[in-house]
Order: C-alpha cells, then structure tokens, then sequence
C-alpha cells in the first residue's frame, strides 16, 4: 500500500530542498526519504530534505528538521531557514513577519522582508559564531591552514585564490579526523568592496550551489582574520548573500532570497 505526500521544491541561491508540511503529513523514516528524494536522477532532486512542523516549544513559532542528501540529520541550514519563512507566510500558515524557528542548534528568528503580499528577502539571526567546539574541532598538525568557525554546525575557512579546489580537496577534508563529527568545508578569494567570492563543500552534500551558514562562517573568518569588516557580500555558485557582524550583540545576521520551484506528490509505503 502506497500513500501520496505533497512537497515543495525550493531554492535558497541555488541551495535546494525538498519542503514537506509536517502538519499535514507523516514520514516515518526521513533519513531513508532523503536519499531517495533527493537523487537528481531517479528521485526529486535536492540537496536534501526539510520538514517544517508545529514547535512544542512554547516561545516558538515553529520546527524545522532537515536531512542531507546521504540521509544525515543536520544541525542547521541558513538557506532552508529563509525558504521556510516564504513557504510559512505565502502559503497561509502565519500572518507573522518575524517568525521563531526551532532547529537542532538553537531558536533562530526570520524578519520576512514582504512587499504586496511576497516575500522578498529574509534576514535570519544566526546567533553568535563559536570558535573552539571540543566535539567539533580537534586542532591537527598536517591540516591545510584555515579558521574553525561554528554556525551550530561546524565549518572550516580556507583563504586562497583557488577556490576551485573545492571538488578535490573539500571531498576530503569534511572526513579528516580533526573534525569528530566531520565538516563543511569553505575555500574563500577576498576580493574588493567587501565581496568574497566563496565555493561550499557541504557535509552530507559535497558540492552545493550555496550554503548560508557557510557564508555566516566565511563573514566570521574574514573579519577575525583582518580580512573584511563587519558586513560582507559572499558570493556563492547559485547567489550572494549579506553578512552582517553585529557588534551590539555579537550575533551574525544573514539577508537573502529564497524562490518557490515547483509543487509536486511523491508516493511512500504506508506500511
């Protein structure tokens, strides 16, 4: 016996997911859904898979779980935040301009940038950044040098000119046993203007379009390294977002767009 799911294709820069309404639907085994939905060849298509549910947190508004495309559960995902702000508001499901979202690495709040009706852009508070995570990062002789930055997930800042690197070394950089819980791995080319042009090896993913708390962690970088000031423009495969390092409250503040694709039913074994 099969039952039909309603999902929500949607992109953040390029950075896409598979968005199922929780409050309508049921999925007992994500992990297993993510790998099968998102294979650009025989599935969906999507870097992953996202479920937006009611919190039973009382000081939320709502929860989002995402899973990587290889079925891993993620911590969190700066472009999956801002989608699930448009998906909320433009499908009925809040009237709220500011929403609190729960993830697994804390209570982020989307202030929905809405113009007749639409939501433009989002900005999402990402909280502070952490530099030292014990469970995260373990410093290691023979580790190409770059930062350590924690957006709630863990992220590695390398500065070079050869960002294209990103295949190569990326791939084997996410599994090196300095990072227990392995890694999103950054190559950053700092540029002029505050623009920093920035390719993502994505946990989970490998190679993805964007990655906004890797642009969160490639803003940190550059600005405890000398490298930029407070706000910059990260320039990523599928898009560029704004990072902005508070200095009143140290938190990093994110701004982009996220875009409907489609609409679709994908059949699952009830049993």
């Amino acid at each position: 016996m099969t039952k039909k799911i309603r999902f929500t294709k949607m992109h953040g820069c390029g950075n896409d997911y598979i968005y199922i309404n929780m409050i309508e639907n049921e999925i007992a085994d994500p992990q297993a859904a993510a790998i099968a939905w998102s294979d650009r060849h025989k599935g969906i298509g999507s870097d992953g898979l996202v479920l937006i549910d009611k919190s039973l947190v009382p000081e939320t508004d709502f929860s989002m779980r995402i899973f990587n495309a290889d079925g891993s559960e993620a911590m969190m995902c700066g472009n999956a935040s801002r989608c699930i702000g448009k998906f909320l508001f433009e499908r009925g499901l809040t009237d709220k301009t500011e929403i609190r979202l729960l993830t697994l690495s804390g209570i982020k709040t989307l202030s929905l940038h809405v113009e007749d009706g639409i939501v433009e852009s989002v900005t999402v508070d990402m909280l502070e950044p952490v530099f030292e995570n014990e469970e995260q990062f373990i410093p290691s002789r023979g580790l190409a040098q770059g930062t350590f930055v924690s957006m709630g997930n863990p992220h590695y800042v390398i500065f070079t000119d050869n960002v294209d690197q990103v295949g190569e070394t990326g791939r084997i950089l996410e599994y090196h046993p300095a990072f227990p819980q392995r890694c999103n791995i950054e190559f950053a080319r700092v540029e002029n203007d505050g623009i920093i042009r920035t390719r993502v090896w994505e946990r989970g993913s490998g190679i993805t379009q964007a990655c906004g708390t890797g642009a969160c962690a490639t803003a940190v970088a550059a600005f405890v390294t000398g490298r930029a000031d407070r706000q910059s423009q990260i320039v990523m495969d599928g898009g560029t977002l704004n990072i902005e390092l508070c200095e009143s409250d140290h938190h990093v503040y994110m701004t982009g767009p996220a875009e409907f694709v489609f609409d679709g039913e994908v059949e699952i074994d009830k049993s």
